[in-house]
C-alpha cells in the first residue's frame, strides 16, 4: 500500500466550501524535495506533512512553490484527520511542533480550536503602487511578521476587489490581507488574502491571517472575540479570540477525498 493522503475542506460547514488542504500522516521524516513535489502535485494552497514526536507531532506545510512558516487551515485539517482516523482520542489536545513553535489543537464539538501565536501588525507607510495593485483606496496599512494588512472602507470593496495579482506578488511579504468592518450581522469583519509570492493567487480561507486580523480588530473595535468571514469564492467562517500574545482560531473541517501516493521514494 502506498502513502495515504487525505484532502480536507477547512473552515467549512459543507463540502466544497472553505479551504482545501492535503494531509500526509507519515511514520517518519520525509525528504524535503519529495514533500515539495507532492505539494506541487496536489496543487492546493497548502499540503501538511506530519509524523510522530515525543510530545505530539512534527508538522510542516508546503504550498505548490515553497515551504511556509505558519498555516492555519492545514493545521486544522491535520488535527481533523488525526481525530477522525483514531490516531488521537477526541478528548485529547494535539501538540504540533512547527517552524512557528508549538501549536495546540483542541476539539470543541464539531469545531476545532487552534492556539496560535499572535502576529500583530505595526503601522507603516503605504508601499509604492499598492493602491493601484489592489484597485482600491486604502484606509490604513500595517506590516506583520509575514504579511501586509490593508484596511479598506467597506465590506463591498473587499468583496468586489479585482486586484493585479502579479503586482501584489512583487511586495516584500508572504501575502496581502485586505479587510474591512462587516456591513452586517453576524460577522464583525471580513477579509481576503492574496499570496502570489508563494504560489497562491488568492487563498480561500487563511487561518494564519487571523493572527494578524485578531489583534488589528481588537484595537479598532475594543473587544477580543469575533466571528469573521473570508470572502473568497469558496468562503469560510472563522471564530477569533485574542488572549494576550495568543490568538485562538475556531473552524470546522470535512474530509472530501481519501487516497494514496504510489511513489514513496521520498520517505527516509
Amino acid at each position: 500500500m502506498g502513502q495515504k493522503i487525505v484532502q480536507v475542506d477547512s473552515f467549512a460547514s459543507e463540502p466544497f466550501e472553505g479551504n482545501p488542504a492535503g494531509v500526509c500522516i507519515l511514520k517518519r521524516a520525509a525528504d524535503e524535495r519529495w514533500m515539495q513535489k507532492v505539494a506541487l502535485e496536489m496543487n492546493l494552497s497548502e499540503t501538511a506533512f506530519l509524523f510522530p514526536a515525543d510530545n505530539g507531532y512534527n508538522l510542516r506545510w508546503f504550498t505548490p512553490a515553497a515551504e511556509v512558516e505558519l498555516c492555519g487551515h492545514a493545521t486544522l485539517a491535520s488535527a481533523h484527520v488525526l481525530w477522525e482516523e483514531g490516531h488521537i482520542a477526541t478528548d485529547q489536545d494535539i501538540s504540533f511542533n512547527t517552524l512557528s513553535g508549538e501549536l495546540i489543537a483542541r476539539k470543541d464539538g464539531e469545531w476545532i480550536e487552534l492556539d496560535f501565536p499572535a502576529n500583530p501588525a505595526t503601522s507603516c507607510p503605504v508601499p509604492d503602487g499598492l493602491e493601484d495593485a489592489l484597485g482600491a483606496k486604502i484606509v490604513a496599512v500595517g506590516k506583520s511578521r509575514f504579511d501586509v494588512i490593508v484596511e479598506v472602507k467597506s465590506d463591498e470593496i473587499v468583496r468586489s476587489l479585482k486586484s493585479d495579482i502579479g503586482r501584489l506578488g512583487e511586495l516584500p511579504a508572504r501575502g496581502t490581507i485586505v479587510t474591512s468592518r462587516s456591513d452586517g450581522q453576524p460577522y464583525d469583519f471580513i477579509s481576503r488574502f492574496f499570496a502570489p509570492a508563494v504560489g497562491v493567487a488568492e487563498d480561500p480561507v487563511t487561518g494564519s491571517a487571523y493572527t494578524v486580523l485578531g489583534p488589528y480588530w481588537q484595537e479598532k473595535l475594543g473587544k477580543s472575540q469575533f466571528l469573521a468571514y473570508q470572502a473568497s469564492a469558496r468562503g469560510g467562517e472563522v471564530r477569533v479570540r485574542v488572549d494576550g500574545d495568543r490568538v485562538l482560531l475556531g473552524g470546522r473541517a470535512i474530509t472530501v477525498i481519501r487516497g494514496e501516493l504510489a511513489n514513496e521514494a521520498g520517505l527516509t
